[in-house]
């Protein structure tokens, strides 16, 4: 059997006692997996630049693979190299470690030292998540209850976090994750938020993990977030639909604040002035890809849904493989071309010794949340 494309880096070699580690190069630096088999849970990424001939230990960022003791690994650019984990499931065993992703970019410049992260992958495409911005009063909450009422398969709701004290009725973990001002700012600090934002004296923000919670249930996920947030998202890998909702006038915005008698008159003035800042915001050009004009709450509502078309047939769901046996089969890297990589199965042989091969789609991948790559197709290819 012939296969064509690049030779898959495969090894697990030992250097030090107890310490197993799997190495491979992307132009002039060796990045080096390190991992004990006294804890399996334990890692580390270590980086040996050979133009100064240094080691260097980066931040390691993103929820880190189920760790076994045997790894097949090979760069899939010089952003980012794949990892095929053994001995688990192929839909836990698929993973990322991304090097110098925009994400890895913008962590390395806010922490002033080396980072790496590493990034699940997903299999399956789904449509877009949605991103929601608008000023307080607009109705852009009305607008999602409402979708997730109509929708509930298929739409989920990320939680933001925020520092400020729970309204009447606000249930934590539903509304909001409350959470105290030292706490968010530590995982901030962490690479943890996708975004965040001072907004009237508080912090708000969205973190990663209730991202994917809502991506990894085959859901498409909402995030109401203000013109900051929106602006911090578009700024990362997230692949999204923007939308800004605005009201039909200033005056009418500020009668629904009042109506809402939660605020004082104080309060209420902070609100008019940020309100203001953000509708003269939404207009910035590349940040919204649709404004909606909430005059009517009916026919805006219809107006959204033609947005996101749900009156069309379309499959909202990821297109996840079946729960076939190659779903639990061990699976190593074989070659690689610019478009897909060939997996073969270490574990399940075809019918009288063939072997099982599995191509990996790389030309469908596309940008989640940090810490996933959505868009992994797999595809059978014929056993030799």
């Amino acid at each position: 059997m012939s296969l064509q494309g690049e030779e898959a880096v495969h090894f697990s070699v030992v250097d030090a006692k107890d310490c197993k580690q799997s190495a491979f190069e992307v132009g002039d630096k060796t990045y080096v997996i390190c991992r004990s088999d006294d804890d399996l849970k334990t890692s580390a990424v270590k980086i040996h630049d050979k133009l100064t001939q240094t080691w260097l230990s980066p931040t390691i960022l993103g929820e880190q693979p189920l760790l076994t003791k045997s790894q097949s690994v090979i760069p899939v650019s010089d952003e980012k190299i794949l990892v095929i984990e053994k001995g688990v499931p192929l839909n836990e065993s698929i993973w990322f470690l991304e090097i110098d992703t925009p994400f890895v970019k913008q962590q390395r410049k806010i922490k002033e030292t080396e980072v790496v992260s590493w990034s699940k992958g997903v299999i399956g495409v789904g449509q877009k998540p949605v991103v929601i911005s608008g000023p307080s009063g607009v109705g852009k909450g009305t607008l999602i209850a409402k979708l997730m009422k109509d929708y509930p398969s298929k739409f989920g709701f990320s939680v933001s976090h925020t520092t400020r004290s729970p309204r009447e009725k606000e249930i934590d973990g539903v509304h909001y994750h409350f959470t105290e001002r030292i706490k968010i700012e530590k995982d901030i600090s962490e690479g943890k938020f996708l975004e965040f934002a001072h907004v009237h004296g508080n912090v708000y923000g969205t973190s990663i993990e209730a991202v994917e919670s809502v991506t990894d249930e085959g859901k498409r996920c909402i995030l109401d977030i203000d013109v900051q947030g929106a602006r911090s998202v578009r700024a990362s890998s997230l692949e999204a639909i923007f939308i800004f909702v605005c009201p039909p006038s200033f005056e009418e915005l500020e009668k629904r604040l009042r109506a809402r008698g939660t605020e004082t008159e104080e309060q209420i003035q902070k609100r008019l002035r940020n309100a203001q800042a953000e509708l003269d915001q939404s207009n910035e050009p590349g940040l919204f890809h649709h404004l909606l004009v909430n005059d009517d709450l009916e026919t805006c509502y219809e107006n959204l849904k033609k947005l996101l078309s749900l009156d069309d047939d379309q499959e909202d769901s990821d297109d996840f493989f079946n729960k076939e046996d190659k779903e639990t089969a061990s699976y190593s890297i074989v070659s690689k071309t610019d478009s897909e990589i060939l997996l073969q199965s270490e574990t399940n042989e075809g019918k009288n010794g063939a072997i099982h091969l599995l191509a990996l789609d790389l030309s469908s991948l596309s940008g989640g949340a940090p810490g996933r790559t959505r868009g992994l197709k797999i595809g059978s290819v014929n056993s030799f």
